[in-house]
């Protein structure tokens, strides 16, 4: 069912975000989400995964990447422009992902990306770059201009010239060669910390990365309802020749807009 969304005042808008997010049966997903102690799909919160040595601190280093749940970012997010509404946001994600495309398939490997930890392809991947691109540019559309305070956020950390044009543009910095794809499992981990917890979420995905090939084979509309509230998965649009099943989840709370 295609949702309909009131037009609400526009400080307790939510934000809408294109992301990749695994099936919510894949193991992937399952073992990232609980590094998280978050589910993005479900809503639910969730407890450590067992057998593995987290640091007593765990929660404290994954708080910042919690309520984005386990997710990599091919538009970042953003409020709905004016006259634009959830309904055409989600056609247009259905109408995107239908397109013919090269199938995209990476080989996960766990890094260190900055100063925070992430599922990464282990080589850069064309198609991959492309779905991204076509994210950004073809529901542009769709985004309101970024407020002062949002783009003064943005501006905090250090930008090449180029990514503050990106900024300006496409009201997200790391955009085309600046994009890396990254599905992340913490926030920022000191340096003398940094190859330890690596080393342990490694092994922990072992049984993801060790199967060589992850087929990306759905993107999904995310949404914020406020502030302080975590995203949630709210559509799946499955890819164009992968073969997945079609999913579909309603936009929960419709028209509920916390501050």
């Amino acid at each position: 069912m295609t949702p309909s969304v009131r037009e609400p005042r526009p400080d307790r808008s939510p934000r809408w975000a294109i992301y990749v997010v695994p099936s919510a049966d894949s193991l992937l997903f399952r073992l990232g989400s609980a590094l998280l102690g978050y589910d993005c799909r479900s809503g639910d919160d969730l407890a450590p995964p067992g057998g593995v040595d987290l640091p007593a601190d765990w929660a404290a280093l994954v708080a910042p990447a919690r309520r984005y749940g386990f997710h990599a970012t091919l538009k970042a997010p953003f409020r709905l422009a004016s006259g634009c509404d959830a309904d055409g946001l989600v056609r247009a994600v259905d109408a995107l992902a239908r397109e013919p495309r090269v199938p995209v398939v990476i080989r996960p490997v766990v890094r260190a990306l900055g100063d925070f930890v992430a599922v990464v392809p282990a080589v850069r991947d064309a198609a991959l770059d492309r779905l991204a691109a076509d994210c950004v540019t073809r529901l542009d559309a769709f985004r309101a201009p970024l407020s002062d305070a949002e783009r003064a956020r943005r501006l905090a950390a250090p930008l090449s010239p180029r990514q503050r044009e990106h900024l300006d543009r496409w009201g997200y910095p790391y955009v085309f060669d600046d994009f890396r794809f990254h599905m992340t499992l913490t926030g920022p981990i000191a340096a003398d910390r940094r190859d330890a917890v690596v080393a342990t979420l490694a092994a922990l995905l072992a049984p993801v990365t060790d199967a060589g090939a992850l087929p990306i084979d759905r993107i999904v509309l995310s949404r914020q309802d406020g502030a302080d509230a975590p995203f949630r998965v709210v559509h799946d649009a499955v890819l164009s020749g992968t073969g997945a099943d079609a999913a579909h989840v309603t936009i929960p709370r419709l028209g509920e807009h916390t501050a």
